[in-house]
C-alpha cells in the first residue's frame, strides 16, 4: 500500500449503544443503534452509507466526528485516534473534521447573519485573523460555493434551501478541512436544487482533496457521487464494495431488496418488480455475520454456514 492510500479515516469495531429505562424507572435493556461497524475512507475518496430510515446512518456520521462518542470502537483521523483526545486537543482536530447536516435552516443561527456565522469558524479557530481578514475569507468562500459576496449582510431566513445549503458548506470548508461528513445534505432541497449541490461538493472535493461520508436514502445520487458504497441494515454493515460492483451485482439480499425499491420509469417493469418484491418472503433476509470477501473489494455479511 503506497502512503497516498492509507486511509484517512479508519473505523474499526463501533457500535452506539444507548440504555432504554422501564416504566416504571429502573434499569432497562440498551438499544444497540450501531453494532460493531468498521470502514476506511480513503484520501478523496467518497464513501457512501445507505439504508433505509432508522438504520443507523446519521449515528454513525455523529460518533465519526466526535459529536456524539461511540460507546465502543476506535475511530481513527490521520493516523489519531479521536476518542483518546482531550477536549482541547479534540477542539484542534475539529477544524480538519467538519459536518454538513440535512435541514440548512435548523444549522443556521436565526439572528445571526449569515456572514457572521461562516467568519465564527475563523473566530474560534484562527483568532489571529483581523476582521477585514475575516471579511474577505468570507468573500472568497462565497464566491467558491457560488454566491454572492454582497450577501453576507443577510439572514438566514432570506434565502432560498440551496442557499442555505451553500452557505453550510461554506462554513464547512472555511477551515480547509480534510474530511467533510455530509448527512443527507440534499435530502430537504428541491429535485432542481439537489445537482447543483451534488456538483459544487464534486467541484470542492477536485479542488481541495476532501474526503467525503455521503449519507444519503437517495440511490441514484450515491451511486454518481460515490466512490464505493457500504449498506446499512439494523446497525450492521451488510455489503461493502466498489459503487458499480454494488449497483450491479448486489449479493446481500437486503441490498437487492434495497435496490428494487428505487422507482423505475417503465410502468410494465414497476409493475413486474412489485409483483416479484410481494411474492418473495420477508424472512427471505438473513442478518447475517462477519463480512466476507466474496470478491476483490466486494465485501458481504454472509452466515458462518455459508462462508468459504
Amino acid at each position: 500500500m503506497r502512503a497516498s492510500d492509507e486511509p484517512i479515516i479508519s473505523v474499526r469495531n463501533l457500535s452506539k449503544h444507548y440504555p432504554l429505562r422501564s416504566w416504571w424507572g429502573g434499569k432497562g435493556s440498551v438499544f444497540r443503534a450501531v453494532e460493531n461497524v468498521s470502514f476506511d475512507i480513503r484520501p478523496g475518496e467518497t464513501l457512501g452509507l445507505v439504508g433505509e430510515s432508522g438504520s443507523g446512518k446519521s449515528t454513525i456520521g455523529r460518533a465519526v466526528t466526535m459529536l456524539n462518542p461511540p460507546t465502543e470502537g476506535s475511530v481513527a483521523f490521520e493516523g489519531t485516534n479521536l476518542s483518546m483526545l482531550s477536549a482541547k486537543a479534540m477542539r484542534a482536530k475539529r477544524a480538519r473534521i467538519q459536518t454538513v447536516f440535512q435541514d440548512p435552516y435548523a444549522a443556521l443561527n436565526p439572528r445571526m447573519s449569515v456572514g457572521d456565522y461562516v467568519s465564527e469558524a475563523f473566530k474560534l479557530h484562527r483568532p489571529d485573523m483581523s476582521r477585514a481578514e475575516r471579511r474577505e475569507a468570507v468573500a472568497g468562500l462565497f464566491e467558491r460555493v457560488g454566491l454572492e459576496p454582497r450577501f453576507a449582510g443577510r439572514f438566514p431566513h432570506q434565502f432560498s434551501g440551496g442557499q442555505r445549503q451553500r452557505v453550510c458548506i461554506a462554513r464547512a470548508i472555511a477551515l480547509k478541512p480534510s474530511f467533510i461528513v455530509a448527512d443527507e445534505p440534499i435530502a430537504a432541497l428541491d429535485v432542481s436544487i439537489q445537482a447543483q449541490v451534488v456538483n459544487l461538493l464534486q467541484d470542492l472535493q477536485a479542488e481541495l482533496g476532501l474526503s467525503y461520508l455521503f449519507i444519503s436514502h437517495d440511490l441514484r445520487m450515491v451511486r454518481y457521487l460515490c466512490h464505493r458504497v457500504a449498506v446499512l441494515w439494523r446497525g450492521r454493515i451488510v455489503e461493502l464494495a466498489e459503487s458499480d460492483a454494488l449497483y450491479d451485482d448486489p449479493r446481500h439480499p437486503y441490498t437487492r431488496r434495497l435496490l428494487g425499491a428505487v422507482p423505475v420509469p417503465v410502468p410494465a417493469v414497476e409493475r413486474a418488480r412489485l409483483a416479484a418484491e410481494s411474492a418473495a418472503p420477508a424472512s427471505a433476509i438473513a442478518e447475517g455475520g462477519d463480512l466476507v470477501e466474496v470478491a476483490p473489494g466486494h465485501w458481504v455479511a454472509t452466515p458462518p454456514e455459508d462462508r468459504p
